[in-house]
């Protein structure tokens, strides 16, 4: 009786202490801290903490910061994040590009790829380049798939985010609930997240630009027009994941012009990249097919390409300024291909928003143009699978399975 008591004893000793995810989200911001201190900021007993750090340890998450590790004597006394523990997928897949980046747990980017693809190539053309391509990084950055903790994809469509299905994807072909979480986890067995393209653009803004700004909007013109919404640090996707679609608004200049969701009048019949080009065409004769031209015209000076993409920012600025209203966001973020036409958009829609909306919602608020440009998407959606595989569930889920020996600890930890 008194072995199998000790033995009882030993197995539950050795058990994980639970709640690991407490401690460790106090040390996801990479500022190194004591077991004291975690203590402190915790309300926890110091055993239970060391415990609980202890277990961080095993998982590879949390390093020893500042110094060698004991060899016998007093444990180093600083923990931080360790961000070499695992590696991360981000793959901003949009309709004529690939975008995919490996990177690290603080989103350091180890290697990257880039490809002209059609998303009209169906899902099992485009996901294969995938599948193929995550491996080709892994290898040039000497990583495993066993530290691969998880993949984050964005669409150029509509996704139902539980599932990461696209839901009627009107530029994807052959896509319409292709279950596209299941078809990468034939090769990789890691979590797969999926969402819409501009969702992902408006977290890889704020997390590169503007990490302290709780209530942002990314707007992304292109061929279509829409908004990732950030209110309250969270974004927000609605109740069928259709948060933001902005391109589909009637707006008072629209009148009776068809759009291809079978309404009239919406923002994208006017203000979409192809309907520029067939504005200006309609101007000067010209036979413009894409938006590019368009910009191009507009870079070179041309006063007719000018003034279409400045009336372009008015109507945007008309829908916008009903969202500034609503939702009463501090930062506007002007993303796509249509923002490389630079201020003559931005002067367009600024011009409407701060005319039109309450003075109150526009007293400190700033519309300005992406910085990350190009690389929004793909950051976004490495942020998107960092997040998950540092969420307190993850780290619960982790902790409670945690091996005998960790992953490999950073190469460059920090002295």
């Amino acid at each position: 009786m008194v072995k199998i008591e000790s033995e009882k004893q030993a197995r539950t000793s050795a058990l994980p202490a639970p709640g690991a995810s407490e401690v460790f989200q106090l040390l996801r911001d990479g500022q190194p801290r004591t077991r004291a201190e975690l203590a402190q900021l915790t309300g926890l007993a110091r055993s239970t903490v060391a415990s609980r750090v202890d277990t961080l340890m095993t998982l590879g998450l949390v390093a020893p910061y500042g110094g060698a590790v004991s060899t016998g004597g007093r444990p180093p006394s600083l923990f931080a994040l360790n961000p070499g523990a695992r590696v991360v997928i981000g793959a901003d897949l949009g309709a004529t590009h690939a975008l995919v980046i490996l990177t690290d747990l603080s989103g350091t980017e180890l290697a990257s790829a880039r490809q002209s693809m059609t998303i009209s190539d169906g899902p099992e053309a485009v996901l294969g380049w995938l599948v193929a391509t995550i491996g080709e990084l892994l290898r040039e950055a000497k990583r495993t798939s066993t530290e691969l903790a998880a993949i984050g994809i964005g669409l150029p469509g509509p996704v139902e985010h539980e599932t990461g299905r696209p839901i009627n994807p009107p530029i994807m072909p052959g896509w319409d609930r292709f279950d596209v979480p299941g078809l990468v986890q034939r090769s990789f067995n890691v979590p797969v997240l999926v969402d819409n393209d501009v969702n992902i653009m408006a977290l890889g803004e704020l997390s590169g630009n503007w990490p302290d700004t709780t209530d942002l909007m990314f707007i992304k013109v292109a061929t279509g027009i829409g908004a990732g919404i950030i209110s309250g640090s969270m974004l927000q996707r609605g109740a069928q994941g259709t948060a933001g679609d902005l391109g589909h608004v009637r707006v008072p200049r629209g009148g009776e012009i068809p759009c291809r969701c079978g309404n009239t009048g919406c923002l994208e019949a006017l203000a979409g990249g192809p309907a520029l080009a067939a504005a200006l065409n309609a101007r000067t004769g010209g036979d413009l097919t894409a938006t590019q031209g368009v910009i191009d015209l507009v870079r070179s000076g041309d006063r007719d390409a000018i003034q279409v993409i400045r009336q372009a920012g008015r109507d945007i600025g008309d829908v916008l300024a009903t969202c500034v209203n609503l939702i009463n966001p501090s930062v506007v973020v002007i993303g796509g291909s249509l923002a490389q036409a630079g201020e003559h958009l931005l002067a367009g829609i600024r011009e409407v928003v701060y005319r039109r909306s309450l003075p109150l919602a526009t007293e400190h608020l700033r519309i300005v143009p992406s910085v990350a440009g190009q690389n929004a998407g793909v950051r976004g959606a490495s942020v998107m699978a960092i997040s998950h595989v540092l969420s307190p569930e993850s780290i619960e889920t982790a902790s409670l399975g945690a091996p005998s020996e960790g992953p490999r600890r950073s190469g460059s930890e920090r002295h």
